[in-house]
């Protein structure tokens, strides 16, 4: 085996004994651990694809110098054979790189409305829409948990809960979601607006990866206060009439979540709850990244959330990535849901930079 993927050998025993472990039917007794090992398994097994195909080609490529030396007539097949075990060890190196370690996850998205009131509101219901319609052609499931509606229909704030069943992390919903966290800019004729003037405004989208098991996230009751109060719906009516909105404070980290649309105080404390362990292990995560120098923080996802990241011009019908350089006129596309594109080019970016800080 060429050394440069030496480091191939325990993967690949790694490996053998998860494809082990998942034949034995105790092990499915515990479905977190089967969950996890089935990642894991998925993720290895790009890997081991990748490094199987590799040394195909490369025995391919030295069979064929080998030939070449005893009978010339073989020569010509020598250089494309190379290119293609070169092509096929280039693409080792890539699935060989480091994933984030939270990319199978599933994900809590929170979109809120910013300047701009009832037309910021708007539009956070159109990022709302376009999520939603990205989550259906990705074959995910989706589950409004909280919402607080605006009078003409749009969103305040709102919390969708968007779940998969995939077991490659690479087909994860926080592998492809996590890039969408940042200030979301529309500029567009408000419906508010008689004039016809094009206005500016913006919607702040925040993702955070959920909390699979509520062990992984220690909360202590002590640190917790709990508000209880009356729902209002759009304009500040009363939609209910008893005490069934809650409001949880983490008084260490002074996080605020809040739920009003399950009928029941304790379905909507439930929900705060998850919404809670979500934010408090994104806000670990980002603790620890900031306290690791050596942990590269990536410039496709930051954890600035007042970055802008993209902006939707409805004159132009165009939208912008201003991260990744990304640029196309089909808003109106996207917005339907046709969200793969703009994604797809904060992965490449992404994981280009990871390969080159990985050292190519």
């Amino acid at each position: 085996m060429s050394e440069d993927f030496a480091v191939v050998d325990p993967l690949l025993a790694e490996y053998a004994e998860i494809e082990s472990a998942l034949a034995d039917p105790a092990v499915h007794a515990d479905q977190a651990r089967a969950r996890s090992l089935g990642r894991r398994y998925a993720e290895l097994g790009r890997i081991v694809a990748a490094y199987r195909a590799w040394r195909a080609a490369e025995e391919d490529a030295g069979a064929a110098a080998e030939l070449a030396v005893e009978d010339p007539a073989f020569a010509e097949e020598v250089a494309p054979l190379r290119e293609a075990a070169d092509a096929a060890a280039e693409s080792l190196r890539h699935v060989l790189v480091p994933r984030d370690p939270d990319d199978g996850r599933d994900v809590i998205l929170e979109v809120k409305a910013g300047e701009g009131g009832e037309e910021s509101a708007l539009f956070a219901g159109d990022l709302l829409r376009m999520y939603l319609r990205f989550a259906e052609r990705q074959g995910w499931s989706t589950q409004i948990i909280g919402a607080t509606e605006s009078d003409l229909g749009g969103y305040k704030d709102v919390s969708v809960a968007v779940k998969s069943r995939a077991t490659d992390p690479a087909e994860g919903v926080w592998a492809h979601l996590k890039y969408e966290g940042g200030v979301h800019r529309v500029q567009r004729v408000p419906v508010t607006e008689s004039q016809g003037r094009i206005h500016t405004s913006a919607a702040g989208v925040l993702v955070f990866p959920e909390v699979e098991d509520a062990g992984e996230i220690e909360i202590d009751p002590n640190d917790l206060r709990i508000d209880v109060y009356r729902s209002s719906g759009p304009g500040g009516q009363s939609v209910n009439t008893t005490d069934s909105a809650v409001r949880i404070t983490h008084v260490p980290t002074q996080i605020v979540v809040s739920m009003q649309n399950e009928k029941s105080q304790l379905q909507n404390r439930e929900q705060a709850m998850r919404v809670l362990r979500a934010r408090l292990l994104a806000a670990q995560q980002e603790a620890a990244a900031a306290a690791a120098a050596q942990v590269r923080r990536s410039q496709v996802r930051t954890v600035d959330r007042s970055e802008r990241i993209r902006t939707y011009n409805y004159p132009e019908n165009r939208v912008a990535d201003h991260r990744t350089g990304y640029k196309a006129y089909n808003l109106d596309q996207v917005l339907d849901g046709d969200l793969g594109p703009v994604i797809a080019s904060a992965i490449e970016l992404d994981e280009a930079e990871r390969l080159a800080a990985a050292g190519g």
